[in-house]
């Protein structure tokens, strides 16, 4: 079963939907597989001078798939390919986006989210951290919100994701703010928008490159405990977890 609708080119941008709505669009290993093939197919066509990452159903990303996750190691590669790619990729978001889900946002360059979405980082109340979505995350939204919800994963709205850096637009109607974007992107060259991307995703490219295999590895210890497992459990369980207060 495909976790991707088929793409769609309109005068040099190409769309790249996630449509697994069974799973909220949740990061599972198939969806992260097709995504990066998707993303490579864009950077070898000429003919592409911008990607859109949008999504169907009410949620951009729920984060992990618990039942079928990611590689982390592919998981980490998606991020730094979309950080990496010589073409700019927006993000459209209308939904919520959640955990894991919030570095496949902060990856994107530009991105613009509509009145309904909501995001949170939900992995503190699990029993886990946003261990390897900090690369794309923390070089670029503000170090005081991240104190906050890194630490409550309180969810939050649209307006406080474009003060905090997290979201470039909040807007009413998505595809009206989007309009302008995507005619800035059409009437620049391809050279100058490589170099000119290159420019602004140094410091977190500079952050994979230094941190990715510490963080996977501190990602992979607090799955792999006691408390992680609990805090799944009571997830998948629709329960609170044993440490609630």
């Amino acid at each position: 079963m495909s976790h991707l609708a088929p793409p769609a080119h309109d005068r040099g941008v190409t769309t790249l939907t996630l449509d697994s709505p069974a799973n909220r669009n949740a990061l599972s290993a198939g969806l992260v597989a097709e995504l990066a093939d998707a993303l490579e197919a864009c950077a070898g066509d000429a003919s592409v001078r911008a990607v859109v990452l949008t999504h169907t159903g009410t949620t951009f990303c729920a984060g992990a798939d618990l039942r079928a996750p990611a590689d982390p190691h592919d998981f980490v590669a998606l991020m730094r390919r979309i950080v990496a790619l010589p073409k700019p990729v927006v993000a459209r978001v209308t939904g919520h986006v959640r955990a894991g889900g919030l570095g496949l946002l902060g990856a994107c360059d530009i991105s613009v989210a509509g009145s309904g979405a909501t995001f949170a980082l939900t992995e503190s109340r699990l029993g886990l951290a946003p261990a390897v979505i900090s690369m794309p995350l923390l070089p670029r939204i503000d170090p005081r919100a991240a104190g906050r919800y890194y630490l409550t994963g309180e969810r939050f709205d649209v307006a406080e994701a474009e003060r905090i850096g997290l979201v470039t637009l909040a807007a009413e109607d998505v595809d009206d703010a989007l309009r302008p974007v995507l005619d800035g992107l059409r009437r620049a060259s391809p050279q100058g928008l490589a170099a000119s991307k290159a420019l602004v995703t140094a410091t977190v490219l500079q952050s994979f490159d230094q941190h990715a295999e510490d963080l996977i590895a501190r990602s992979a210890r607090l799955f792999a405990s006691e408390e992680a497992r609990e805090g799944m459990t009571a997830f998948l369980e629709r329960r609170d977890p044993a440490w609630v207060l």
